[in-house]
């Protein structure tokens, strides 16, 4: 019987050929989690402000009158 070859168990992959699926899996994740939470869409309107007072302001010159409250005796 003549021997044609040896037979040798191949070389264990390095640790990132063996993980870097999962590596990237954690990494995709984190990365759309933060896209999810971080960035949101755009805005339609702006908001207005809303009006301070429910009247217009008085436009005539002159004295102004304020209200005070009444003294008590």
């Amino acid at each position: 019987m003549a021997v044609i070859g040896v037979l040798t168990e191949p070389t264990q992959p390095t640790w990132w050929k063996a993980n870097r699926h999962k590596v990237y899996g954690v990494g995709g994740l984190l990365i759309g989690y933060w896209i999810g939470s971080h960035l949101h869409g755009a805005p339609g309107q702006p908001q207005q402000p809303s009006p301070a007072h429910s009247t217009p302001a008085p436009t005539t010159l002159g004295p102004q009158r304020t209200h005070t409250a009444p003294a008590h005796p």
